[in-house]
């Protein structure tokens, strides 16, 4: 498995957080279940191989670091989607960015650019080009601002 793959997968876990209010552990614990993740793979190529324990940490780090700093993250989100409410940002392109900002402030061993660049390349799966050019604009707006200083 890839570390894009296990990106992806931490994406998706991170809406699922944020849709259900489930807590990181109890919905890493129920997703990554060996019977359930294996009746994922016919429906989803993504899903075709378990993580190993580099990228289950992986995966691990992202979710619990993404919900534990949520507020955090999704201020950074205000300031610089300019015009933008987050809560009027679709669910998807809100999971992608919390995710790069995540990589970003909290994870020493992403490089910016990568996690900027794996953001983009995601939402290009999931959302129109003007909401992959938004994510876009937001994080290079916060590597502008917030990240230089």
């Amino acid at each position: 498995m890839t570390r894009t793959t296990a990106r992806e997968i931490a994406i998706q876990l991170g809406f699922a957080a944020a849709a259900t209010g489930e807590s990181p552990q109890e919905l890493l614990d129920r997703f990554f279940e060996p019977e359930h993740f294996a009746s994922l793979s016919p429906e989803d190529e993504l899903y075709a191989q378990f993580p190993d324990e580099k990228q289950m940490d992986y995966i691990t780090r992202l979710v619990t670091l993404t919900h534990a700093h949520r507020d955090e993250i999704d201020e950074q989100i205000r300031r610089y989607a300019k015009g933008w409410k987050v809560e009027r940002i679709s669910k998807t392109a809100l999971a992608v960015l919390r995710c790069a900002l995540c990589e970003i402030l909290y994870m020493d061993d992403i490089p910016n650019a990568a996690a900027i660049n794996e953001a983009v390349e995601l939402a290009k799966g999931y959302d129109e080009p003007d909401t992959v050019a938004f994510i876009n604009g937001v994080l290079g707006g916060f590597m502008r601002g917030d990240a230089e200083n």
